[in-house]
């Protein structure tokens, strides 16, 4: 096994949109995801911080570094998997997320997990 199996951690995104909190008026577009984080690798890793790229219709883009994750740095022991839910805001109906998770692995490795790019819709807006 090579030392890159015992890192790897697979991400996965599901977003949906937030009708009750958005004003498609006013350009106020509420999006939550939900995140599923899960360590595919043979050590346990801690989620250290992580950051996101989001780009709204208009190609607009915003880039956000933090500490953790929805107030915790979670431990993800091998095999485990961590979920959590958060949400953006945009002022179009369509735009993608994606980034990275920077891990630390409880030997001191650190490595980043890739977040794919997942969609943020409004129904009805792409054909």
């Amino acid at each position: 096994m090579s030392t890159s199996d015992a890192y790897r951690i697979a991400v996965e995104a599901v977003a949906e949109f937030i009708p009750a909190q958005s004003s498609p008026d006013e350009d106020h577009f509420v999006f939550a995801y939900h995140i599923t984080i899960r360590n595919t690798g043979t050590v346990a890793a801690r989620l250290v911080s992580r950051h996101w790229i989001i780009t709204d219709g208009t190609g607009k883009v915003q880039e956000v570094h933090g500490q953790g994750v929805i107030g915790e740095q979670p431990v993800i022991e091998p095999g485990e998997v961590f979920r959590y839910s958060s949400g953006s805001v945009l002022e179009t109906a369509v735009g993608t997320m994606h980034g990275s998770y920077q891990m630390e692995a409880r030997d001191g490795h650190r490595f980043e997990a890739e977040i794919p790019p997942f969609m943020l819709a409004m129904p009805r807006v792409l054909h």
